[in-house]
């Protein structure tokens, strides 16, 4: 965490300089609003030392705007497109380049999250071009909501996709996000038919995700997808409740515990009984 509001103070700083490179972007494209959401982007903070988003040692980009208000977000700070830093392509690269060399030396890479990733889609998509241009391994954390926003070149592009699934009963999924989870299951399902590698992610929340027939048929669903190389059982905790204080939104699970080992143990069982990896 440290590191990530080092990065955010040193992204704010450059905010100016940002909006004249922009501006002349802008100009040369006589204000063509199109070439500016390609070129350019919000960004809510940076860290240059991830470990847990995707192979090795990341450089992990959180962009900002969401349209999911998950009950257990511990992120809410990243809700809101405007709330990050806007930034272009170069400089963005031109952050990266700090770290490329390492990057790639070490088998680790570029992960962009969010906030959710696919709200900026033209941005991202010039973005991990240019990434890939460079030789750099990418990720793309998403929700897959927005997956029909996904051409064929980002998917080609990118090499693997962390796909967040919340539940698999849509009235489920709605109580958690505010949103059906069709468009998300879908984008699952072309994931699976393109061949590209991805990790699927599970927030397991006590009294609201835990329960086992719920979690049988998500891990059902999960067990007929093409290229997932694990899943990763996520257990709820309270370490952003201070943020949605500090945004004045009321937290629903604020008196709600991390799940205890036995239940861990049983989610974990419950997908490796589907022949998933689990972590």
């Amino acid at each position: 965490m440290a590191a990530e509001k080092r990065h955010l103070t040193h992204l704010a700083s450059h905010r100016h300089a940002v909006q004249h490179h922009t501006m002349q972007t802008a100009a040369a494209a006589e204000l063509d609003p199109a070439l500016l959401k390609t070129h350019s982007g919000y960004i809510h903070s940076i860290e240059t030392a991830a470990t847990l988003d995707g192979p090795g040692i990341r450089f992990a980009v959180f962009l900002s705007g969401c349209h999911f208000r998950c009950l257990y977000c511990h992120n809410p700070d990243t809700w809101k497109l405007k709330h990050g830093v806007h930034l272009t392509v170069d400089d963005l690269m031109a952050e990266i380049e700090q770290y490329a060399d390492f990057l790639i030396d070490y088998d680790g890479g570029v992960t962009l999250s969010g906030g959710e990733v696919m709200v900026q889609a033209p941005f991202v998509e010039t973005l991990v071009r240019r990434m890939k241009e460079r030789g750099l391994h990418v990720a793309i954390d998403t929700n897959g909501y927005l997956g029909t926003d996904v051409t064929e070149q980002l998917m080609d592009d990118v090499d693997l996709w962390l796909l967040d699934l919340k539940a698999f009963d849509d009235q489920l999924h709605r109580r958690i996000t505010g949103q059906s989870n069709r468009p998300v299951l879908e984008f699952a399902r072309r994931l699976s038919d393109s061949g590209k590698a991805s990790w699927v992610r599970f927030v397991l929340v006590p009294g609201l995700t835990d329960d086992e027939t719920e979690i049988g048929n998500l891990a059902d669903f999960i067990a007929t997808l093409n290229g997932v190389e694990r899943v990763e059982v996520l257990p709820f905790h309270q370490m952003g409740a201070f943020k949605w204080d500090e945004l004045g939104i009321d937290y629903a699970l604020r008196d709600v515990n991390g799940p205890d080992p036995e239940m861990i143990r049983r989610v974990h069982q419950q997908f490796a009984d589907r022949g998933l990896t689990v972590y």
